[in-house]
């Protein structure tokens, strides 16, 4: 689909980019009223958060111009990062180092060849079940049996989260849904804007309003009140955006809170294998983000029931 053709895709990338720049008038008019130490360090991380946002929206509307094919790419590169991220997060040893060159330099890229040749079939079981039985075989060849499930487990987790979750967002566009032909990317910006505007909502109301924490061993800045007000709130503004979907109200509705809420739990997972490391985040590549999986870990949890969902109840079967 040609977006800048499409005026409802096209205001509602204006729209967003409106916002950036609303966000980061605010951000400068704050950091120049704001003299506490204490708050000067929060306005610093949130001005460095909306830097990282121009960015990431610059590359991922780069990417819808150039369509499906720039999409597959993008989201390719994305799971490469994070899956780097998070095999280094978890070591493995010598041994796996093969697994590991398969992993990264085979399994990766033929999971998102077959997104972008739309075989269905492969893509769906091509790393639950090919690549979850290849790899021991590959790991136990190396002959070492020391620690071998959890090394096991640690690469297939992580091509499950990185890899196989990620790739259905892409695939988003492959879904041939009756009367909505050729709109495709609205889904796809859509799972990406409610997401991620959920996890921004939570942190701005657990910021503002924040008491009660959820679960303060493993992320200590998710509150009741932070995780109510933006899903919530994401859902609501999920909802008004039904006409852009094939969804009804109430669809879009039930729709926007699964995400928001299956992103909240996401997010949650992920912050419990990072402090299970010892580690705040899981890199510094993005700055006031953390890393890769540190922006995209409630968009690993959502991404998989939003596309079969809508695969299921809405899309024709092929």
């Amino acid at each position: 689909m040609k977006i800048l053709a499409d005026p409802e895709m096209f205001h509602l990338l204006v729209g967003v980019f409106a916002l950036l720049c609303l966000a980061s008038l605010v951000g400068i008019i704050l950091e120049k009223i704001i003299k506490a130490p204490e708050k000067k360090d929060m306005v610093s991380n949130l001005n460095a958060r909306i830097k990282a946002w121009w960015v990431m929206c610059f590359v991922f509307t780069g990417a819808l111009l150039t369509g499906g094919v720039g999409s597959v790419i993008l989201f390719a590169f994305v799971s490469f990062l994070a899956l780097r991220e998070f095999i280094t997060l978890t070591p493995t040893k010598r041994a796996d180092h093969r697994a590991l060159f398969w992993a990264f330099f085979v399994i990766l890229p033929f999971q998102y060849i077959f997104v972008g040749i739309k075989w269905y079939g492969m893509f769906s079981i091509f790393i639950p079940v090919y690549a979850f039985i290849f790899l021991p075989i590959r790991i136990v060849l190396g002959g070492d049996f020391e620690g071998f499930l959890e090394r096991t487990a640690k690469i297939q987790w992580g091509l499950m989260v990185c890899v196989y979750c990620i790739s259905h967002v892409p695939s988003l566009l492959n879904l041939t849904i009756t009367g909505y032909e050729g709109q495709n990317a609205k889904l796809l910006f859509y799972l990406v804007f409610v997401v991620q505007l959920s996890d921004v909502l939570q942190y701005i109301f657990g910021r503002l309003f924040g008491r009660h924490k959820i679960a303060p061993h493993m992320s200590p800045n998710k509150t009741v009140e932070g995780f109510a007000g933006g899903v919530v709130a994401a859902t609501l503004l999920g909802t008004a955006l039904w006409r852009l979907t094939p969804f009804s109200v109430w669809q879009a509705m039930a729709f926007s809170l699964l995400i928001t809420v299956t992103g909240f739990f996401g997010g949650l997972i992920m912050s419990a294998i990072k402090r299970d490391r010892g580690l705040k985040d899981y890199g510094t590549m993005i700055p006031g983000h953390g890393g890769m999986l540190d922006r995209i870990d409630s968009l690993c949890f959502s991404a998989p029931l939003f596309f079969h969902l809508l695969r299921y109840f809405f899309a024709i079967w092929d």
